[in-house]
């Protein structure tokens, strides 16, 4: 096993603490350690970025239709649904109000979200490094996506940017293509994490991170491939729970 605890991203804010990439999820992971922050992003009808999982808005808050069909401050407006689809009391967030909202030295991963739309997904990424540009956070940021466009745009406008993968084919090919497009690194579900998988994208000089991890017993096994980042719902508990597995070193204390 791994020596010591690699960052913790708080996976859609910490949505243990409250409904996804909400300001109560937020608030209460930011009530103890955490490395890093991680939210989905979709664009809005007026070109502005809001934190949905889903682009579809009936699937995550009370309005109908598509996030690029309504305006920013429609969303804005608009509660979320919890993950039994009961309404809360808290509204979607905007980028620019979570930039506000992060600590120093606190990263944070944007996950581009633009369902079955390759040009969204680009337009996406675009909006961000745009809003980004002269914001002295964007060093701490990383684009991730499912739609390699997002990545390689995120890279060409001089922004981490890292692929989240759902399958283990072909990793030669993959690392490959990171490598052309300027991707820093590569986002694994747990279940696919193997040493063929990570040796071969380590080799290529890309950074391997994990997801999304909730509970020990999880967490024992995906420690023993080294990631160097998890990303999890509930980042306090994992903390805790790390640290009656793990042994004691300068590299875990905070």
């Amino acid at each position: 096993m791994a020596s010591a605890l690699p960052p913790l991203y708080a996976h859609r804010l910490g949505r243990h603490y409250g409904p996804d990439s909400s300001a109560a999820a937020l608030r209460h992971t930011l009530t103890g350690p955490v490395e890093g922050l991680e939210t989905d992003v979709c664009l809005t009808a007026d070109d502005r970025l809001v934190l949905l999982h889903d682009p579809l808005l009936t699937l995550g808050t009370t309005l109908d239709g598509w996030a690029r069909q309504k305006t920013a401050e429609e969303i804005r407006s608009a509660l979320i649904r919890n993950s039994a689809g009961e309404v809360t009391a808290e509204h979607p967030l905007l980028l620019e109000e979570l930039i506000d909202l992060v600590p120093e030295a606190v990263g944070l991963q944007l996950e581009v979200k633009a369902h079955a739309d390759p040009t969204l997904a680009r337009r996406t990424a675009e909006a961000i490094c745009g809003q980004l540009r002269e914001d002295p956070i964007r060093d701490r940021v990383e684009v991730t996506s499912f739609h390699g466009e997002a990545c390689t745009v995120a890279s060409a406008n001089g922004i981490s940017s890292r692929l989240v993968i759902w399958a283990d084919y072909a990793p030669e090919a993959l690392a490959s293509w990171a490598l052309r497009s300027g991707v820093d690194g590569v986002s694994v579900e747990h279940f696919l994490l193997s040493e063929r998988l990570v040796g071969v994208l380590r080799d290529a000089g890309l950074s391997v991170n994990a997801g999304t991890v909730n509970h020990p017993e999880l967490l024992s096994r995906v420690l023993e491939f080294a990631p160097d980042a998890i990303g999890t719902d509930r980042p306090h508990e994992l903390r805790a729970a790390a640290d009656r597995m793990l042994p004691l070193s300068p590299t875990h204390v905070l």
